[in-house]
């Protein structure tokens, strides 16, 4: 999946067990995702700041850390500079 004009890039990675994860990168820029399902973001290297829909307070994120989104809902993240890599969860 390739979104903002290639700013964000994410790959599906489908699991025997039928777990459905997305590996991706984030390019520096400020972008909003819808959700469907619940999901884990896990940031694996750089940094992010995330803003989750209904929510005010930014919340920095870098590699090791995680965030998890609600299903039917949404978030903003902001990557200042450089690449953010991530591993996304359908919970």
């Amino acid at each position: 999946n390739v979104y903002f004009d290639g700013r964000v890039v994410s790959h599906t990675v489908l699991f025997p067990s039928g777990e459905k994860k997305t590996l991706g990168l984030i390019y520096a820029g400020e972008y909003h995702f819808g959700t469907g399902a619940p999901e884990r973001m896990e940031i694996v290297a750089g940094e992010c700041t995330v803003v989750l829909d209904g929510a005010s307070e930014r919340a920095v994120y870098g590699a090791g850390t995680q965030f998890d989104v609600p299903g039917d809902s949404g978030f903003t993240i902001a990557v200042s500079a450089g690449i953010c890599e991530y591993i996304c969860s359908f919970l």
